[in-house]
């Protein structure tokens, strides 16, 4: 007998999470008496690192790429792969049932413990299956006890505590008693207290992020800029400008302020909008190559993949950044973030002044690719990789 998800909802958190396991190993007993899906092969090198399990916007499988170019390294990704979710490239992983069913998860295990000296562990999910545990320290225990060496990944809502943004943050999303506020404070509060006890190498996607994780390394994100520059039109060369919005998010980017403002100024004739959804990632270099502007949040303060995409496709991006962000990225790399600012009370004013001012726009553009391919194209995340990976001699 399975517990349906509303009765479940009603649950204590402990016995709601064993039911989930329990409804996921059913789910799973189909796979029991057939082939497990295939490992990937056990490299020779003296370092071999695994990164997994969410590979949230494909960067665990960029990351494990990016220190591929070490000497002495070779890396592998591994994901969940869930339904209704971006299909990114990763070098192994298994549907969400798999991951539930006993058998899979003790291979899993065995392959983890058998096969690497290091362990990057995302976003403090359980990288052994779906277990029953709320998190990854049972698994980081286990790996710590075969003496491999671990660090944890944080991309963003994982780490960053929603009542900390709120007080820095004039435009934050986050509001107290609402679901989805509360529902990332508890979780951020039980990672910090994860950081703290476990005492691992912590890394974080974002610099904003260091407000959270202030012993953190920052691990910058990677992308690959050749398809976005390839799928680049020039700018300003149709009728009207293009100006794109991908609400990947919609309550942390804004996206009620954004479309408010350019749905406005679509009506107005002064643009032709597109609100992207339901695009796969392999086709966005072409879509957010046909736009001019790309505005990608106005909440958060920060700058992740999808404005690095757009910035190495040459676009006109338009984003909050923030003072914090800006200064911190001119103190670690020396360069300006080429963004240009804006905020749910400057969104309207911004667009309109790049429309008018098409020079000064076309320059901000241009150095965006510059940009991306200095600090995004994967060396900077490998150099931030090797102080961890090379920091003892691997017998």
């Amino acid at each position: 007998m399975t517990v349906s998800r509303s009765l479940r909802e009603h649950l204590p958190a402990p016995l709601a999470r064993t039911a989930g396991a329990a409804r996921r190993r059913l789910r799973g007993l189909r796979y029991s008496y057939v082939r497990l899906p295939a490992f990937p092969p056990v490299a020779t090198t003296p370092v071999r690192m695994l990164v997994g399990p969410t590979n949230s916007a494909g960067q665990g499988h960029a990351w494990a790429q990016a220190a591929n170019q070490i000497d002495g390294v070779s890396a592998v990704s591994f994901a969940v792969h869930r339904k209704g979710q971006f299909e990114f490239a990763d070098d192994y992983g298994v549907p969400l049932a798999w991951f539930g069913q006993p058998r899979w998860q003790r291979a899993q295990q065995q392959h983890i413990e058998s096969s690497y000296t290091h362990v990057m562990v995302e976003s403090a999910r359980p990288i052994f299956g779906a277990r029953g545990y709320p998190d990854a320290e049972a698994d980081i225990t286990a790996l710590l006890a075969k003496n491999l060496d671990v660090s944890l990944l944080f991309h963003g809502s994982d780490i960053r505590l929603p009542s900390r943004h709120a007080e820095r943050e004039r435009w934050s999303p986050f509001t107290p008693g609402d679901d989805l506020t509360d529902r990332l404070e508890k979780q951020a509060r039980r990672h910090a207290e994860l950081v703290q006890s476990l005492g691992l190498p912590v890394f974080v996607s974002t610099v904003d992020l260091l407000d959270d994780v202030p012993d953190a390394e920052w691990l910058p994100v990677v992308i690959d800029p050749e398809p976005w520059h390839q799928a680049a039109r020039p700018l300003f060369s149709t009728e009207k400008p293009v100006v794109a919005h991908v609400p990947s998010n919609a309550k942390l980017k804004g996206t009620e302020e954004i479309d408010a403002v350019l749905t406005r100024l679509h009506e107005a004739g002064q643009i032709e909008y597109r609100r992207i959804t339901g695009v796969r990632h392999d086709q966005m270099p072409a879509v957010i190559g046909d736009a001019d502007l790309v505005v990608d949040q106005l909440r958060i303060g920060l700058y992740g993949v999808a404005a690095a995409e757009a910035l190495a496709a040459g676009r006109i991006v338009v984003s909050y950044v923030g003072d914090t962000v800006r200064e911190r990225m001119r103190s670690l790399t020396g360069r300006d973030v080429p963004i240009v600012e804006a905020d749910p009370g400057t969104l309207g004013d911004v667009v309109t002044g790049l429309l008018a001012d098409r020079d000064i726009a076309t320059e901000r553009a241009a150095a965006g690719p510059g940009f991306v391919a200095e600090l995004h194209d994967g060396r900077r995340s490998a150099a931030a990789l090797t102080r961890w990976l090379t920091s003892k001699e691997i017998l």
